[in-house]
């Protein structure tokens, strides 16, 4: 194998017009001579920024097996994105490599750990947010470990919010224009057994300048007073919505309905915003 390494590595360093001469003479022949099979085994061990900037630019046979499926399907198997025998047929496996690769929760904070950093536009109302440690007093355990922690509302509205920057992120502008992939928005939201509450939450999809081009927002959900106090899941799949969003904007927040003084609003957490392949 090391063999194979050394002679992709020399492609690589071997300038366009040497390359060129080499083939002419015959000399070059060896990496073109390997089955393309064999090739796009090779590639597929190559990091994805260096296949597309560099390997693309070595020659026509090299640019058109990174621009075709095959290379990419076996990365998205080697990276576990994919099956030995996909299921269902991306639309181009290598955007859909990168977007597994980004794959991530854009929201930041999500459950309190760090009390209200990174969370905007705050609205205290009442006594304001406060962040707990589950379960809290007459709540439920979250239903998946790695959540310890929630955001609960006070007796007036309580409000809170983040801008996600979506270059920021590594969503660059043809991605997002062109592909428009999935965006997908979370939230968990519980009420107190003791109490009943109000929740509410939405998500809108912002152009550069800021305007409003997509948005959801949920009805007003009204949590009974003697309501088991369970996690319920939220969430809103943007598809389909056109160029220019540069930013996502997630806001949710709520209160409780008997105006305790203190903590019996609504509580939140583990919540996400998504770019799904």
């Amino acid at each position: 194998m090391w063999g194979v390494w050394a002679l992709l590595k020399i492609s690589l360093e071997i300038s366009p017009e040497r390359r060129s001469s080499l083939r002419s003479s015959g000399s070059g022949g060896r990496m073109d001579s390997l089955p393309e099979a064999v090739l796009i085994r090779i590639l597929a061990f190559i990091p994805a920024v260096d296949l597309v900037l560099v390997c693309r630019l070595v020659c026509c046979q090299w640019k058109n097996l990174v621009d075709g499926a095959a290379l990419w399907i076996l990365k998205c198997q080697q990276e576990g994105f994919a099956e030995e025998e996909p299921a269902e047929e991306a639309d181009n496996w290598q955007m859909f490599y990168f977007l597994n690769k980004r794959k991530r929760n854009l929201i930041k904070n999500p459950c309190g750990e760090e009390d209200l950093e990174h969370w905007g536009d705050v609205a205290n109302g009442g006594d304001g947010w406060k962040v707990e440690e589950l379960p809290g007093d007459f709540g439920e355990s979250f239903p998946s470990d790695g959540v310890h922690k929630y955001f609960v509302t006070s007796y007036e509205w309580c409000r809170k919010s983040q801008v996600i920057d979506l270059r920021a992120e590594g969503y660059w502008e043809e991605l997002m224009d062109t592909t428009q992939p999935k965006i997908v928005v979370k939230d968990w939201y519980a009420g107190r057994r003791d109490a009943g509450c109000l929740y509410e939450f939405s998500a809108k999809l912002l152009s550069e300048h800021e305007d409003v081009l997509a948005e959801y927002k949920s009805e007003t959900i009204a949590i009974p007073e003697d309501n088991d106090g369970s996690w319920n899941e939220a969430s809103h799949t943007f598809s389909d919505y056109g160029p220019g969003v540069r930013f996502i904007c997630f806001e949710h927040g709520g209160q409780d309905t008997l105006f305790w003084k203190g903590w019996y609003g609504v509580r939140v957490t583990n919540s996400s915003v998504m770019v799904e392949p």
